[in-house]
């Protein structure tokens, strides 16, 4: 039985590398993966190492303009639309191939002093690299967006809850810029991962660099990278670069997640604080009535398995080796890349349903006005008004909520002064010296907002501040994605004429 098992099994997927299923499952995506991001990336290590060796005096200027006239004749769409062949391991090994077939053995002189191993890891970092900036962009986006909407309801006045429950009056601007915060955090952290990524790891070669006089440095700066990674074990054995990355993209969804539950439970009928624009919902195949809200319902799951993707990179990596592995190369690469591209489309469509969708501000300002969230602000005034213990205040408070209950009210519309001053002399054994004037308007949600005016409250005012110095550093944020932008955009157009130069 095991004879005839292993024979309809040789039989089946081959006697030879590579095995019918391993290539199905492993070296046809991998190929095209490459195929699809790689190969410019490619392209550009070869020409920025010709250009260094030839500098270096490794190969000679009429060795460079052979091997370089080899690499112009290489037709990009044509790889990219051929499938997987056997007879080449990967598309570093395909292309090698054409080169010497082109330009003779010379240009196997091509991979003096590198690897697989450095160059894989520089092109993983120059694919990740540009599809991080461009989530960036995305992110600043859906900020500028977010501010002005901020401006738009710097006076739309909400409930804010905590627990779940009614807590205090405050604003959509309010709610609007701590979301702009946590964006600016996660931009950050994206920032700062771009720094781990943007390093060079070409001429660590496969482990210990070489014996030849190459230079890192010359490399660095023709790839447009801001560092070397410089020990050579490290440069192709570290696989933090891409989990900072993932960590980094995790959190920005893990965050923006809890925005689009907030959003969802907003958009329900019962809350009715916003109705969002045509583009953005469905009609029910049954009910006439019914406006889904799945533009945000897809934004909430496509945020969970960017969570979930960015999480597989994650474990992929745990208790690997430290060193050149496939573990942490092609099956890992494609996960986060398929995060960041889905982040970047949530943050457009977010980006594009919030500034089009109406706020209720009416029902927004009844809903807090019929409600009990002023009572913080009442205890507070007591306390300056009645030069009694904050405790004591909050006394007073509670019981004429407790009252109210007790009759069926339930908002403090139906508080009045007669009732406050009853409870007052109940505790304080003392009666109320505030105005009825003074009084009553403590109880408006529209006063409460209005003197919350430190820094970070909801004040008009100090939200009016806090939105000017967040559009006043969107210019360094926008400016530094440009700058980043525009430096391998150079490098790119440098290598160009290197390689028509010759």
């Amino acid at each position: 039985m095991f004879k005839d098992i292993k024979r309809r099994v040789i039989l089946e997927d081959g006697s030879q590398f590579p095995s019918n299923i391993y290539k199905e499952i492993v070296l046809q995506p991998a190929y095209d993966e490459a195929k699809k991001n790689f190969l410019s990336s490619m392209l550009q290590i070869h020409i920025a190492h010709l250009k260094m060796l030839e500098e270096q005096g490794l190969v000679t200027y009429d060795e460079a303009v052979k091997i370089s006239s080899a690499i112009k004749q290489l037709d990009l769409d044509d790889y990219r639309k051929e499938e997987y062949n056997p007879k080449f391991e990967d598309l570093f090994f395909r292309i090698e191939h054409e080169l010497i077939e082109r330009a003779g053995d010379i240009a196997g002189n091509l991979h003096i002093g590198r690897s697989r191993n450095d160059m894989g890891i520089t092109i993983y970092r120059m694919t990740l690299r540009k599809k991080l900036l461009i989530l960036m962009n995305a992110l600043l986006k859906l900020r500028t967006n977010l501010i002005a909407v901020a401006e738009e309801h710097i006076d739309t006045i909400m409930i804010g809850y905590t627990h779940t429950q009614q807590a205090q009056p405050t604003t959509l601007a309010h709610y609007l810029k701590a979301v702009i915060d946590q964006l600016d955090r996660d931009f950050k952290r994206m920032q700062d991962s771009y720094r781990t990524i943007n390093r060079s790891a070409m001429g660590a070669a496969a482990l210990t660099t070489t014996g030849f006089n190459i230079s890192r440095e010359r490399m660095r700066d023709l790839l447009a990278f801001d560092d070397i990674v410089e020990n050579a074990w490290d440069a192709v054995a570290s696989a933090d670069y891409i989990l900072e990355a993932s960590t980094a993209v995790q959190l920005a969804a893990l965050n923006l997640g809890r925005i689009s539950q907030d959003f969802l439970l907003w958009a329900t009928q019962e809350f009715n604080v916003f109705k969002l624009a045509s583009p953005y919902v469905q009609v029910s195949s049954i009910m006439p009535q019914k406006r889904n809200p799945v533009s945000i319902e897809h934004m909430r799951s496509l945020l969970s398995s960017v969570a979930g993707d960015t999480d597989t990179v994650l474990k992929m990596a745990h208790n690997t080796p430290f060193g050149d592995i496939v573990d942490t190369e092609d099956d890992m690469q494609p996960y986060i890349w398929r995060a960041i591209d889905r982040l970047t489309g949530i943050y457009q469509l977010f980006g594009s349903l919030i500034v089009t969708m109406d706020v209720n501000k009416e029902k927004l300002l009844k809903h807090a006005e019929n409600s009990f969230a002023n009572v913080t602000e009442l205890a507070d005034t007591l306390v300056r008004s009645e030069q009694i213990s904050f405790r004591q205040a909050h006394s007073i408070v509670s019981k004429c909520v407790k009252y109210l209950l007790s009759v069926g009210k339930e908002s403090l519309e139906h508080l009045t002064w007669e009732i406050a001053n009853k409870e007052a002399l109940q505790v304080t054994k003392k009666p109320l010296t505030i105005t009825p004037e003074d009084f009553y308007r403590t109880l408006k949600p529209k006063y409460f907002v209005e003197i919350r005016t430190l820094p970070g409250g909801p004040s008009p005012n100090t939200m009016r501040t806090s939105l000017k110095t967040a559009k006043e550093n969107e210019k360094e944020l926008t400016a530094w994605v440009e700058t980043k932008e525009a430096a391998i955009n150079e490098a790119e157009k440098q290598l160009n004429a290197f390689i028509n130069d010759w």
